[in-house]
């Protein structure tokens, strides 16, 4: 136990989804109310925090590789105590705590509440310097794109998925909850906020009083100036016409939706237990098309699920070719434990046919990538800018959602600040980036509070429930 006041030095490592981003945000916040100070350098950290990922198996193993890397900073340099936290730890911790001595601390899902109680009875963390009024701070010094998660859990029960298992139940998180923290964010520097969830239609159903997402979305919009708001992850079924009515009147609602269909074959979607099937998926898209100008549509889908045959995976691409997603992320079949799909192994598909069917789906992608991205040739477009690369400015279009979608590499006279609006001339395309020529300032970066940054690293691909602060 330390002598006097303590003054710990704070690394955050978060892996997978930008719903887990979010609650690495919150814990950093909280750990910064009882004078916890954050690092860029683990090298110079006392603690590290690695805020793990276990939705798939390249995901669990970059889990434990970075829970492995981190430990070696306890000999290495100054670190104290590494914990590892979040959806791996809950779904794994019997077998992570005796195969990894070098861990500290092992914090799951269901009990996040030990972290603050733990590392001060270890004497790693001081008393409360400051009300916690249930903040976020950012990770990295990138502020104008945050991510704003608005409920917790997930009702689907798709075969393939264990997020239920690790989550629970959906939960919506209360309407004044989630714009307070939306203004809060947009003081922060927030220009562009994306709205994440399971499943983002599910947004206040269990209140059985007409509340939805559009109804939060306009919410958003009366009460913060955040110029653009986007969607991730909403299912097809729940895209109801309010929303869609919303999105093509309301341009900060950028025309945008992030649909994961996961396949096309209906035997296929049955067995995962999937709400749609292909005839209201191809439904859907031609109504979204016809009533939000200019929409970029992006989907998810898995290849490998069990029982896939040679005619489900042609079924699958020959809709890709029909629909023509703007965007799209694919992954090949992994057993999750504890699921449906992970008892179905008499029917697993073999590894090595997965990820063939893996490549050839992409490749087919790629080629309808390239001709959608050529048809924004000529077009004007706002493009908001992220950064500064080699020399080169680097932005997005309303139609680039961040870390997952190509990129617009701009061509400026002036040296743009990440967060300002520009408006541009597309000159050119290739599979997934665009280029720009910038014609006009739109807004410029806003000024914002500098809390520090947390050291962090962004790896592809999940979640920490901390529903504290959101009541109804």
């Amino acid at each position: 136990m330390r002598s006097g006041p303590i003054h710990t030095k704070l690394g955050v490592v978060s892996l997978g989804c930008d719903k887990n981003t979010v609650d690495s945000e919150r814990i950093l916040a909280a750990l910064a109310g009882h004078g916890a100070e954050a690092v860029r350098d683990l090298s110079e950290a006392d603690v590290i925090i690695v805020n793990t990922c276990g939705f798939i198996d390249a995901a669990k193993q970059e889990s434990i590789d970075t829970l492995l890397e981190v430990s070696r900073l306890k000999q290495e340099g100054r670190c104290s105590a590494v914990v590892a936290l979040g959806c791996l730890v809950e779904q794994y911790r019997d077998e992570l705590e005796p195969s990894l001595p070098e861990i500290d601390m092992f914090v799951g899902l269901r009990d996040a509440e030990r972290l603050i109680p733990e590392l001060r009875a270890r004497g790693l963390l001081g008393d409360p310097v400051a009300e916690h009024p249930g903040v976020r701070l950012p990770l990295t010094d990138r502020r104008h794109v945050r991510y704003l998660k608005v409920s917790e859990g997930c009702d689907h029960g798709c075969a393939f998925c264990a997020i239920p298992l690790w989550r629970g139940k959906h939960r919506s998180f209360g309407l004044d909850s989630v714009v307070s923290e939306a203004a809060r964010l947009e003081a922060q520097g927030a220009v562009e906020l994306n709205l994440v969830a399971q499943d983002l239609a599910h947004y206040g159903r269990e209140w059985r009083d007409g509340t939805d997402i559009a109804t939060l979305a306009r919410r958003l919009l009366d009460e913060t100036t955040i110029p653009w708001f986007r969607l991730l992850y909403i299912y097809s079924a729940g895209l109801r016409d309010t929303l869609i009515e919303l999105m093509a009147a309301e341009p900060r609602l950028l025309p945008y939706i992030d649909m994961p269909i996961q396949h096309a074959s209906d035997p296929v979607l049955e067995r995962m237990r999937r709400p749609e099937r292909a005839g209201t998926i191809r439904a859907k898209i031609e109504r979204l098309r016809d009533a939000i100008p200019d929409l970029t549509l992006r989907t998810t889908v898995l290849v490998g699920f069990p029982g896939e045959t040679d005619d489900d995976f042609r079924a699958l691409l020959d809709f890709l070719e029909e629909a023509e997603f703007d965007r799209l992320g694919a992954f090949a079949f992994s057993p999750q434990d504890g699921t449906r799909a992970a008892g179905m192994e008499d029917q697993f598909v073999p590894e090595g046919q997965a990820r063939d069917r893996l490549e050839e789906l992409l490749e087919v992608q790629r080629a309808i990538s390239a001709d959608r991205l050529a048809l924004e040739v000529g077009r004007r477009r706002e493009v908001i800018v992220d950064r500064e690369t080699e020399g080169r400015l680097q932005g997005r279009t309303s139609g680039q959602a961040d870390d997952v979608d190509g990129v617009t590499y701009l061509s400026s006279d002036q040296d743009w600040p990440p967060g300002t609006l520009v408006e541009a001339d597309i000159v050119s395309a290739h599979d997934y980036d665009l280029e720009a020529e910038v014609v006009g300032l739109v807004r410029p970066a806003p000024a914002a509070d500098r809390e520090p940054a947390a050291a962090s690293r962004r790896l592809p691909l999940a979640p920490l429930g901390l529903d504290s602060g959101f009541g109804r």
